[in-house]
C-alpha cells in the first residue's frame, strides 16, 4: 500500500527473506532467503531509507544497519532494535504502556486498513438486526498454529438454533484441512473456504466474527461488527486494544476456552439488540483506518532529512 503511493517520487525495492509474502506486481525485489543475508545486501543497494515490518529486532543487527542505512522506520517492533531505528510506529499496543523513547510512536490510529476495504467501511451501520439465520464468520488468519479454527468449529458445531456459518482458512494453514471439512458436513449452513476470497467481502455479510486478537480486531473496527476475540498465544494475549470499551469480547486464550463461554459470547450480539449496537458505535467511533497520510509524510521527512549519513551509491543508482 505505502509502495504503490510513494512509486511516482521513490524507487522502491522489496527485500524478500524466507517467510516474506510475495512482493507486489511491478516492483523490483530482491529475494535473500535467510534473515542474515539482509546485511550483505544492504551493502550492496545501499538504500537511503529501509522500511521494516518483521516483528521484534536484534539491537545488534539494527546497530550494523544504521551504519548502512541512513534511515529507519520500523512497524510493530517489540525487540530491543526498535531503539536504534529513527521512528517506530506501534499500533498494536495501547497508549497506557509504559513510558517509552520519543521516537516511538504509540498510536492504534496509525492502523492502515487494506484499500479494498474501503467500500465496507462502517458496514454495520446499514446492518440490519439478524435474520432467522445469523451469519457467524470464524478467521484466524493467514497461519493459525493452534489450530484455534478447528477448536472454535468444534464447539460452534453444538449450537442447536439456525445458524450460517463460514470459516476463512489461512494461506499457509498448517493443519489437515479435511478435518475441517468433515466437521463442516455434520452441520447445515456450514462453509470452509480456502483462499482466494475477499475478506472484507466475506467479512460484510457477517453478523457476528469470530477472530484473533492481532491485527484483525482492526480490521473489524473499521467496519463496525460485532466480534469475539481469542488469542493465539501468550503476545496476542498482552496487547490491550481488542476489550469491551472498543466493542470487542475477549475471551482470553484459545486453547483454553470453555465451550459454554465461546458459545454465549457468539449468541449475546444476536440476541440482544441494543448489545450488539453498542459493540458497533465503540468500533466506529475509534475511527480507524486512515494512518495512511501519517505514515507516508514520515517516510518523506525521513528521505529529505536523514539523520545520518551514510557512504556508497543511492538506490536509484543501483536501479537504473
Amino acid at each position: 500500500m505505502l509502495a504503490r503511493d510513494i512509486a511516482k517520487e521513490v524507487n522502491v525495492l522489496f527485500i524478500v527473506g524466507e517467510n516474506s509474502p510475495s512482493p507486489p506486481d511491478g516492483f523490483k525485489s530482491i529475494t535473500i532467503g535467510k534473515k542474515a543475508n539482509l546485511i550483505q545486501t544492504l551493502k550492496l543497494v545501499r538504500p537511503d531509507l529501509l522500511i521494516r515490518d518483521t516483528g521484534p529486532t536484534v539491537s545488534e543487527e539494527v546497530e550494523k544497519l544504521r551504519d548502512i542505512v541512513p534511515a529507519l522506520l520500523h512497524f510493530d517492533d517489540f525487540g530491543d532494535g526498535r531503539k536504534q531505528a529513527d521512528f517506530v510506529f506501534q499500533t498494536l499496543l495501547e497508549e497506557t504502556v509504559d513510558e517509552h523513547e520519543e521516537h516511538i510512536i504509540v498510536d492504534r490510529r496509525l492502523f492502515m486498513a487494506d484499500p479494498m476495504m474501503q467500500p465496507f467501511e462502517k458496514t454495520g451501520l446499514q446492518k440490519q438486526q439478524p435474520g432467522p439465520l445469523p451469519h457467524l464468520v470464524i478467521s484466524f488468519g493467514e497461519e493459525d498454529e493452534g489450530n484455534l479454527t478447528y477448536r472454535a468449529l468444534r464447539h460452534v458445531s453444538q449450537l442447536q438454533i439456525p445458524l450460517k456459518v463460514t470459516v476463512l482458512v489461512g494461506e499457509r494453514y498448517p493443519h489437515d484441512v479435511s478435518t475441517l471439512r468433515m466437521m463442516a458436513l455434520g452441520r447445515r449452513n456450514t462453509l470452509v473456504q480456502q483462499p482466494p476470497y475477499h475478506v472484507p467481502e466475506v467479512y460484510a455479510t457477517a453478523d457476528v466474527i469470530l477472530c484473533a486478537s492481532g491485527y484483525m480486531p482492526y480490521e473489524v473496527a473499521v467496519m463496525g461488527i460485532p466480534c469475539v476475540v481469542l488469542s493465539q498465544n501468550d503476545f496476542e494475549l498482552g496487547l490491550a486494544f481488542p476489550k469491551e470499551q472498543h466493542g470487542f469480547v475477549h475471551l482470553g486464550l484459545g486453547r483454553k476456552v470453555k465451550q459454554s463461554n465461546l458459545l454465549n459470547a457468539i449468541m449475546e450480539p444476536l440476541l440482544h439488540e441494543p448489545l450488539r449496537k453498542r459493540s458497533i458505535e465503540r468500533q466506529l467511533a475509534l475511527g480507524l483506518g486512515d494512518g495512511k497520510n501519517k505514515v507516508v509524510e514520515t517516510i518523506h521527512y525521513l528521505l529529505e532529512h536523514p539523520k545520518r549519513r551514510a557512504g556508497g551509491k543511492a538506490l536509484s543508482d543501483m536501479l537504473h
